[in-house]
């Protein structure tokens, strides 16, 4: 999608909005419930004003928690990479970037994102989840820009983390398996070094997983 600039837009969302919305929807449903039944039970005990209050405390964090993440997205537009997590903003220059790294988790769902900063913040970017030996990856046009964006800058870490991408995109092309693709061997690696549940990978296993 084109911008009033003339700008391609470009989503980086693994997992998009509208498909979390039902889920989130329900959750900050019952979230609502659990705080009226909460309340109701301490009004037996004490003032209204203080029942509302309790049941407020309950239920309402989670429920506006849940509500925002429908709202929440990422997306490359030129070399700026933006967030918006339903309440504010944020944009990274990747071609002016001063830190980009990856960062694993291994867990039951394990996941692989990188990290890109310029000098005045830092936006973390999902690139894939694995669970039982299946996973859900960013698509392939997404993973293609980003790669792009991360070409532009200057920075060492950056051109490596490019690298680690463009692997990636080889592996999906030709069908590979799990096991040929970098961003699965990030798990993996960090699970055979026993640095769970989550860590950032050093220059040298970065270099590794495009070699």
């Amino acid at each position: 999608m084109a911008t009033p600039d003339g700008q391609e837009e470009y989503s980086l969302d693994l997992i998009p909005a509208s498909m979390l919305a039902p889920r989130m929807r329900r959750v900050a449903l019952i979230s609502i419930v659990i705080g009226i039944v909460v309340g109701a039970i301490v009004a037996i005990f004490a003032v209204p004003l203080i029942a509302l209050a309790v049941g407020a405390v309950v239920g309402l964090p989670t429920a506006v928690s849940s509500l925002l993440a429908t709202r929440r997205r990422i997306w490359l537009e030129g070399n700026t990479l933006h967030s918006f997590n339903g309440l504010r903003r944020r944009r990274v220059e990747v071609a002016q970037a001063a830190m980009v790294e990856f960062v694993v988790r291994s867990a039951r769902i394990s996941q692989v994102a990188i990290r890109v900063g310029d000098t005045r913040q830092a936006q973390t970017v999902p690139l894939a989840l694995y669970a039982a030996g299946s996973g859900r990856e960013l698509d392939v046009l997404a993973l293609r820009k980003l790669a792009d964006a991360l070409s532009a800058s200057e920075l060492a870490p950056a051109a490596a983390a490019a690298s680690v991408l463009i692997e990636q995109l080889r592996a999906e092309a030709r069908g590979a398996g799990l096991e040929e693709r970098p961003l699965y061997r990030a798990v993996v690696l960090i699970r055979e070094a026993g640095r769970v549940p989550q860590t950032t990978l050093t220059d040298q296993e970065v270099a590794s997983l495009s070699a």
